[in-house]
């Protein structure tokens, strides 16, 4: 309590310092750059495709290996350090949570197209958002009212409704940095032990992408395409 709480408090207050660049239009431009491919990361349909072929056609296996490749990615720092300039509308953001926000996008997209969703509908762009925030912060969220519905449902919703586009990426990006004053806090403590700061500053992205990549799994069932 100490140590945390001491920098805890010395953090949270300048939490808009952190990110000031994350708003709903970042959150916006990094799903759309995760879906239409940036630098050498191809579209993430195209890379899903490829992780279907490789699978011989097996569905499930092929959303297995999209969770472990951007597993692997999120947890090798050097890709996340040189992700500067992918979305140049946002250079105050550190590059961490920009390459982290765009890897977890793809993820899900990747899933997404897997079973059978169009990423090009607007109700399914929507759905990935939502899908980033975890399953327990959506359950609170919905439960709150503060978004409709969790991510399957957005994506299977009758009609578009534009006004949601806005709010749920300003949900989004509320969360992001909440969780990035949370990652400096943890890891400015583990930088006190000896080893644990940078198990902490490598595994956390690596786990949190599993978790929402397997949560992205139960989620977004299959789906026929018209």
């Amino acid at each position: 309590m100490s140590v945390k709480g001491s920098v805890g408090r010395l953090l949270v207050p300048k939490v808009s310092e952190l990110a000031p660049g994350v708003t709903s239009s970042f959150v916006r431009e990094a799903l759309n750059r995760a879906i239409d491919g940036v630098g050498p990361l191809p579209p993430a349909a195209a890379a899903a495709d490829k992780q279907l072929e490789e699978q011989g056609g097996h569905v499930e296996r092929a959303v297995h290996e999209v969770i472990e490749n951007h597993v692997r990615l999120a947890g090798a720092q050097g890709f996340i350090t040189n992700v500067g300039g992918l979305i140049t509308a946002a250079v105050a953001i550190p590059a961490n949570i920009t390459g982290l926000t765009l890897l977890q996008c793809r993820m899900i997209a990747g899933i997404a197209h897997l079973r059978g969703h169009d990423l090009d509908d607007p109700r399914v762009r929507n759905a990935i958002l939502v899908t980033l925030l975890g399953e327990e912060n959506i359950a609170k969220l919905v439960e709150k009212r503060k978004i409709p519905a969790p991510p399957m449902a957005i994506a299977t919703a009758p009609a578009h409704d534009p006004a949601l586009d806005t709010t749920l990426a300003a949900v989004v990006a509320g969360d992001l940095v909440a969780r990035m004053a949370g990652k400096r806090i943890a890891t400015t403590v583990g930088r006190r032990v000896p080893v644990v700061g940078g198990v902490v500053g490598a595994g956390a992205d690596g786990y949190y992408t599993w978790r929402v990549g397997r949560y992205a799994d139960r989620e977004l069932l299959p789906r026929t395409r018209p």
